[in-house]
Formats: C-alpha cells, structure tokens, sequence
C-alpha cells in the first residue's frame, strides 16, 4: 500500500489546549509498526556496549520492544509507576512554553507519527521512534527525571530573561547528545545518539569529533549543529553530577553569558578538560 503524500497524518488532529492530541493507537498500519520493529532491532544489536547501562536498563523495565509502536498510555502507566513521569502525545514540535510546562509537571511530549520509509535513516522533526525510544527510557532514571523536570522549569525562567538560546544548548549538549563516562569507558545517554546509528558510532569512537568534559558554562557559550554530526561532545560524569550543576540559580550565568562571545562548535578553549582532541576531518571534508 502506498504512503499518504503527508508524512505526518497527525498534523491536522484537533490538539488540546496544552497541544497534546489522541494518539489514537488502532489506527497505525502494520507498515508502521513494521517501520517500528525495523528502526528498533537495528539499534537493539548497535547499543549494547555503546549505550550507558542505565538505557538498556530502563528500556527493558519499560517494556519496549520491536513488536509495534508503543501505546502511550500503556507505556505512561509503567513510567508513572517509577519516577511520575508520563509520555504525552503530540503532533509535532510545540511551542517552547508549552513544552517547557509540559516537563516541568513530569510529561514529556512525544510526537506520535513514524517516520516515511525514504526518512528511515534521518528526518529533522522528531517523531514517535526518536522520542519513545531514544528518551523515554531514562525518565524512569529517578536521578534523570528530576534533572528533566528541573530543566523544564528552568526553561519557563529562561523565556521571560530572553536566554533560551543558552538553556538550548544544555539541552543539545546533554539530553540530546550527551556522553557518560563510566568504568567501562564512555557511553551514549542522549537520544538523538540513542536513536540514530550512524552517529551512535561516529560519537564514540571515530577520530573526527573532541570530546570534552561537562563544563555547564562552556556549554552554554557554544553553537551546535543542527543538521549533521557533530563536532564535540561534552561528557558528564554521572547523572547526579548533571543534576547538581544545573541545580541553581542561572540568573548570575546568564548576566555573564550575556557579555561573553558564543564559542564555535568546532572550536578548543584554554579551559576545557580534553578528553579526546579530535582530528576534525570529517567536517573539514564536508566543507572541502
């Protein structure tokens, strides 16, 4: 059966105030789920060694498999049970308010369309594999959940300063891309790493990128990319050190960020801690 020309069949369902909407789980085709298990037994045989414990951990408490796409309200129960967190249905991206409130009371929002099968290997929206897969697992993580709900109220704050491009990149540099230094050498604890198999391995062990320790300040200071590998990584020491050093007031942080210059996303400074300096060549030939 062929596709509807519309990758994203939610995007004209009547949303809620809160801009959640039905999942409206019957109504997936089995070339979704089939999508689902296809997406999910690829990164099931790449993770195991290269995702931190605490993902292969939770998602096996979660009970997410490749059989089909999870049922959000079956999946929120057993996340709630743990930690009080639930996963909320949207269509798409939301507004930065809304999605901040939405953390800040333990909900995280989950775009609930799949993927087109030309976009199996990237697409830029997020959607119910990115989402469900790469970062519901670590809510059931007390010590992660609390840092989530604490950045979802700090992103309200950050909004009314004019600082959210800073409090973006905390969430680029961790949630999304982060490293985690463990005994057993670095592992990957963001989702879109989590989610993504080609730079599940770029991450770890190719020579381009550098990797450097969390410096919250540094982080905030500096670009990203947004539409390719890329070229550093931070690596925290465990999610308690996270939690801690976002456990403050980031008034007095953002006034110095303020009068500081951005730091580019490629770039070394005299402060950091460089865990592993990396060649660049990926970028470079990119650009050549």
């Amino acid at each position: 059966m062929a596709e509807a020309p519309t990758r994203n069949r939610y995007v004209d369902v009547p949303k809620k105030a809160d801009w959640t909407i039905e999942q409206d789980w019957p109504s997936y085709s089995a070339q979704e789920h089939d999508r689902w298990r296809r997406l999910f037994d690829r990164q099931a045989r790449l993770l195991p060694g290269r995702a931190c414990q605490a993902f292969l951990d939770a998602k096996a408490k979660l009970g997410l498999s490749g059989a089909g796409i999870p049922d959000f309200d079956t999946l929120s129960q057993r996340l709630q049970a743990l930690t009080g967190w639930r996963v909320v249905p949207v269509a798409g991206l939301i507004p930065d308010e809304m999605f901040f409130t939405h953390l800040a009371n333990r909900r995280f929002p989950a775009g609930a369309f799949i993927r087109r099968e030309s976009e199996l290997d990237y697409l830029e929206e997020p959607d119910v594999f990115h989402d469900v897969f790469g970062h519901a697992p670590l809510l059931a993580d007390p010590v992660y959940a609390r840092f989530m709900e604490a950045y979802g109220r700090g992103g309200c704050r950050a909004l009314k300063l004019g600082r959210l491009r800073n409090l973006a990149r905390l969430y680029w540099r961790t949630v999304e891309f982060g490293l985690i230094d463990t005994p057993e050498g670095l592992r990957i604890f963001g989702a879109g790493l989590l989610s993504s198999p080609a730079e599940a391995v770029f991450a770890l062990d190719d020579a381009s990128p550098h990797r450097l320790a969390f410096d919250l300040e540094r982080i905030m200071r500096t670009k990203y990319r947004i539409d390719d590998f890329q070229q550093c990584y931070f690596v925290i020491e465990n999610f308690d050190s996270l939690r801690r050093a976002c456990d403050q007031d980031f008034a007095p942080l953002y006034a110095r960020l303020g009068a500081a210059p951005d730091i580019e996303a490629d770039a070394i400074v005299e402060t950091d801690r460089v865990i592993t300096r990396g060649d660049l060549h990926y970028s470079r030939n990119k650009t050549a």
